[in-house]
């Protein structure tokens, strides 16, 4: 009772969390931050490959990685929200350790956006979110 409310509170969380990433390129201005004029960037060289990066391409990145994580949060509520169907299944332990990773992984990311106080309160809450998917993969 008490992880299936957990679950639903995660699931929650992370729905509304994935739809407000759709946006995030808009109310963190990223048009603003990565600007269309400026000097020429490097080329992105993998291997043999070379490809002229512009700056368009850079912020179109950024807009398809936000869209690609609000597909994959949006999935991962989703999958929280219905959990009541598949937690006493054979697919459990595998999709609980996965979301899990997905949140450990998150969780460990927000370093690169910096370590002020609220960085360590947003690590500190993503790390809960994986820690409550560890816990309903091993209940």
């Amino acid at each position: 009772m008490i992880l299936q409310t957990a679950l639903i509170i995660c699931g929650i969380f992370t729905l509304i969390l994935g739809i407000v990433h759709f946006f995030f390129p808009i109310l963190l201005d990223f048009e603003e931050a990565i600007p269309l004029t400026g000097r020429p960037l490097k080329a992105l060289r993998l291997g043999p490959i070379r490809y002229k990066t512009k700056r368009s391409d850079v912020r179109g990145i950024a807009w398809v990685m936000n869209h690609a994580a609000s597909y994959t949060l949006i999935s991962i509520g989703l999958v929280d929200l219905l959990s009541y169907i598949w937690l006493e299944s054979t697919v459990a332990v595998f999709l609980c350790l996965w979301i899990a990773g997905w949140w450990f992984i998150r969780a460990g990311s927000q370093l690169y956006l910096g370590r002020r106080p609220g960085d360590w309160r947003i690590l500190a809450g993503f790390t809960l979110l994986a820690v409550v998917h560890v816990w309903a993969a091993f209940a």
